[in-house]
């Protein structure tokens, strides 16, 4: 079972390190955070108004509700201002800004019940960020922008953090999902048909591990942790921030997590720019790992 360490004061490096082993980071709400998280809320109100965003679903048809979101989302993805906060948020836990990369914030939502599940407010299955093409250095935070709670929240399976089970992972190439998948979101409100990875055999998925932050609360984990959406037993719509962050130098030494099970094709690394600056990542070092996917020689 990982340990779960709580507004730890260890450095960034030290951090970073735990991680790739399975342990897991959880600090207090501060400034940085709950300036982030009420922006999204902001702009997720003024989207569902006259609606209170966390019920709206109990008012308007899935097709509406869906239309929102593809409005929504992809402008809170490229408000500057939620870079800007992103670069703040990790200064403030740490992180140096000049060695640390961050992906695009999503806006994350989960409605209740089978309202819906799938394309731009996808339920996921049990999976480990590492079959979509994601680095083995890479870690994932993750912020509660309302309340939430153990239904409605991420459960992790940490006893497959170092255990490979067969999977789809092969099948999936991330250029060929930034040509097709990502633009098929929005036609996806009943039924998911994109192709994903997925486990293809049976997992033991209880006992699991939920972790209940505060609103603004930060959660930091592994991508290669093992970890799927909780179905929704609420009654209102759980609504969060994610983003995804890699250390430059530990890229260039090929540390991370172990890779146990990912057989995928590509790199997400492109997607990924500088913390205090926006810039991206050198060609040569994005071409090394899209040819060698996530390149760690050191999990811990």
């Amino acid at each position: 079972m990982p340990t779960i360490y709580v507004d730890s004061p260890l450095s960034d490096e030290e951090r970073r390190q735990r991680l790739y082993g399975g342990d897991m980071f959880v600090y207090s709400p501060r400034k940085s955070s709950s300036e982030f998280c009420a922006l999204a809320r902001e702009m997720s109100e003024q989207a569902f108004a006259p609606h209170d965003p966390r019920v709206a679903q109990d008012s308007l048809p899935a097709v509406e509700y869906a239309k929102i979101l593809a409005d929504l989302k992809p402008r809170f993805i490229h408000d500057p201002r939620a870079k800007k906060l992103i670069s703040g948020l990790l200064a403030d836990v740490g992180c140096d800004v000049e060695r640390t990369y961050f992906d695009v914030p999503r806006l994350r939502t989960m409605a209740h019940g089978d309202y819906m599940n799938v394309g731009l407010a996808l339920q996921f299955h049990p999976h480990r960020d590492t079959w979509f093409s994601a680095p083995y250095a890479q870690l994932n935070w993750w912020l509660p922008v309302y309340e939430v709670e153990p239904e409605n929240s991420m459960a992790f399976h940490p006893k497959y953090f170092d255990q490979p089970i067969k999977n789809s992972s092969a099948d999936y190439d991330y250029e060929e999902w930034n040509r097709t998948g990502r633009a098929q979101a929005a036609t996806q409100i009943r039924k998911e048909t994109r192709k994903q990875p997925k486990a293809e055999e049976t997992l033991e998925l209880a006992p699991d591990v939920r972790v209940v932050a505060p609103v603004a609360g930060l959660l930091i984990f592994s991508g290669a942790q093992m970890h799927s959406t909780v179905p929704n037993t609420t009654r209102r719509t759980r609504f969060s921030i994610d983003f995804r962050t890699v250390n430059i130098d530990d890229l260039a030494e090929g540390l991370g997590a172990p890779n146990v099970d990912a057989a995928c094709s590509g790199t997400t690394l492109r997607d990924f720019l500088r913390a205090d600056d926006l810039s991206t990542l050198r060609d040569e070092l994005v071409v090394m790992y899209g040819d060698g996917h996530g390149m760690s020689v050191a999990g811990t």
